[in-house]
């Protein structure tokens, strides 16, 4: 049976003598900033062990998921109750024929980097490769903090709802020596006001502010509170998931359209819009005063299968590429909080490779020489985050932007087996500079490009968000 050795190499990726160079002096060492992930912190904060390899490697895991049921595996396995050994037998099986997906590079990494495995994953080498993990998993070093200081991790940003009591983040930050681990303020369900569970998700607001909300003035100050409890708590930054950003409509009203929601009625389109873009607007000022960076994730149209997601909710592989128009609105809501120059430090993600020119010009609108790389186009996202589109990222960010002022990479996991894809970003970045070097378009200058690469890997972020 073939081993990884085979094609997961000292030079897995790079394709000449430069590139090698690059990664392996100036790269492959460095710590890693995880600026934004969905890591439970309670398994951080609690040091959890994990009983078997199913459970650290494919639960919660949609993009093997999706994975699994386009190969017609049945969901017994995926997310049913099959036994832990039941599901990884399944996941094994598949593992040969995801070929060429980046699940299959993915994977074989995992399995190298944290339990040393040099196999090939097939239905031949499950058992095996399933009983070794098993056996490495009641070390010490396979706790959830274990496995991140295998990875070098440095620092990890989690994704947090305002109504959380952040205890478990507390907890982490009163041991000495710990990954540094702060939260990020997702404000999703304050924003999507016509969601079913809006009003419902309002009360429990109101329980941890302590006080009702009834009027426009009572949810900015409930914001607020939320917002300076996080900033105690170490929060530097904010993050939105939005299919674009909302229009702003000069003949509706916020305070309106919040009372109408409260009363039950659904808002129309233009209320809606309105209700958002003051919403937002109002957060992205208290970012700014707050010295946080906000992020913007933009272009995911969720949850398709209606079926599927009443089983089993959302984030359970049901998303896709959504082509939602950009441009205009973002142009003229970053424009709104520039104009009284208060406009955070910003990171904008595309999920759809259509618009990344325009989301690259567009950062490139509100650089003001204030910060360096003030507005960022951000990494390849969810679907995007293979070695294409990468590459498509990198290239789109140097032709209309500056590549050494990029923040780089991030896993946007909940899984804590996820971090070599910071050495496979790394290692598509070496790859572009050094068959740039070998094709002339580049000099053959190894210090300089190796800063390059160490800055866009770990220091420009490490200065970005004040490490």
């Amino acid at each position: 049976m073939p081993n990884l050795n085979t094609f997961i190499h000292y030079d897995f990726l790079l394709t000449n003598a430069f590139a090698s160079r690059l990664y392996h002096q100036y790269a492959a060492e460095l710590p890693v900033i995880d600026y934004h992930g969905h890591l439970s912190p309670a398994a951080i904060a609690d040091n959890t062990m994990f009983p078997t390899l199913t459970s650290v490697w494919l639960a919660g895991d949609h993009y093997k998921w999706r994975a699994m049921r386009a190969l017609g595996i049945h969901e017994r396995y995926i997310t049913g109750t099959a036994t832990d050994e039941e599901k990884f037998n399944q996941w094994a099986g598949a593992i040969p024929y995801t070929i060429r997906n980046p699940l299959f590079h993915w994977s074989h990494l995992e399995l190298k980097r944290y339990f040393g495995i040099d196999q090939l994953l097939t239905s031949e080498t499950a058992s095996g490769i399933y009983r070794a993990a098993n056996s490495l998993l009641g070390q010490p070093e396979y706790s959830t903090q274990g496995l991140l200081k295998k990875m070098k991790v440095e620092f990890i940003g989690t994704t947090d709802d305002p109504v959380d009591n952040l205890t478990h983040h507390a907890r982490i930050a009163t041991h000495p020596g710990n990954i540094k681990v702060a939260p990020s303020f997702r404000p999703d369900q304050i924003y999507f006001i016509n969601r079913p569970s809006f009003r419902s998700y309002l009360e429990k607001l109101e329980t941890t502010v302590g006080f009702t909300i009834r009027t426009w003035t009572q949810l900015l100050d409930a914001v607020d509170a939320r917002i300076s409890f996080f900033h105690d708590h170490g929060c530097r930054i904010a993050d939105h998931g939005l299919e674009s950003l909302p229009a702003e409509i000069h003949s509706e009203s916020p305070e309106h359209a919040f009372t109408r929601r409260l009363a039950g009625e659904v808002l129309h389109p233009l209320e809606e819009s309105t209700y958002q873009f003051h919403l937002l607007k109002h957060l992205c000022t208290r970012y700014f005063e707050k010295g946080w960076v906000q992020q913007f994730h933009l272009g995911a149209l969720r949850n398709n299968s209606s079926r599927m997601t009443a089983t089993l909710g959302p984030d359970t592989g049901f998303d896709s590429i959504g082509d939602f128009s950009q441009a205009k609105h973002l142009s003229h809501f970053l424009d709104a909080l520039d104009r009284k120059d208060q406009l955070a430090k910003t990171i904008l993600y595309n999920l759809n490779p259509s618009w990344n020119e325009v989301f690259a010009t567009m950062a490139g609108n509100f650089n003001d020489g204030s910060v360096k790389g003030k507005i960022q186009y951000g990494a390849a996202w969810w679907f995007l985050d293979q070695k294409d589109g990468i590459e498509k990222q990198l290239n789109t960010l140097s032709n209309f932007g500056l590549l050494s002022t990029f923040v780089g990479m991030l896993t946007d996991s909940r899984s804590f087996l996820s971090f070599p894809r910071h050495e496979y970003f790394r290692r598509v970045l070496c790859n572009l500079l050094g068959q740039e070097v070998a094709a002339g378009v580049l000099p053959s200058d190894e210090a300089w490009l190796g800063k390059i690469v160490s800055d866009v890997c770990y220091y420009n972020a490490k200065a970005y968000f004040n490490l």
